[in-house]
């Protein structure tokens, strides 16, 4: 599905313009400790001509038929596009923490990543240390991949998704 430039948005925000839209699709997730897990998701990404991206995030735990079992993680936050091309993140979780990531948009390729500069916890969430993720735009998809480290493990695989634009 093509998508649209907004009229209003902001010059920094413009190598990030694919990324403006709602996005579902499926995902698969591991973790050393935990069992496999399927889940689908919803992602909404919007510009309002300030130098940012909202987005906010749900998923939920899917059977392998895809039906829906139950809800899991949400997310939102804000990416803050630089005019040389550096990405600010800052991230908030219903699990209990707060994160703030930098990294670069690729200036060859609409994908960009990100990696944790500070993680805040409550008192009540689970040890997480931090992470790396990778967005990209592939045939008209997004497509991600979350790193993790956290419950004391080294940074490893954790989730990945390919989302379909949906139309609005």
């Amino acid at each position: 599905m093509p998508f649209q430039i907004p009229d209003n948005i902001h010059p920094n925000c413009a190598r990030l313009a694919w990324l403006i839209g709602t996005w579902a699709g499926n995902g698969h997730g591991e973790y050393e400790g935990i069992e496999d897990f399927q889940f689908g998701q919803e992602i909404i990404f919007q510009q309002d001509g300030r130098p940012f991206i909202h987005f906010m995030s749900r998923s939920w735990i899917a059977d392998a038929e895809g039906n829906h079992v139950r809800e899991a993680a949400q997310e939102t936050g804000f990416i803050r596009p630089q005019e040389d091309g550096t990405l600010e993140v800052v991230m908030t979780h219903n699990t209990g923490f707060v994160e703030i990531w930098h990294g670069a948009v690729d200036p060859e390729a609409p994908r960009f990543e990100i990696v944790t500069d500070a993680v805040a916890r409550t008192a009540t969430a689970k040890e997480y240390a931090g992470g790396k993720r990778l967005y990209g735009y592939v045939n008209g998809d997004l497509l991600y991949a979350f790193d993790m480290a956290a419950m004391g493990k080294e940074l490893q695989p954790h989730t990945h998704a390919q989302l379909v634009r949906q139309e609005r």
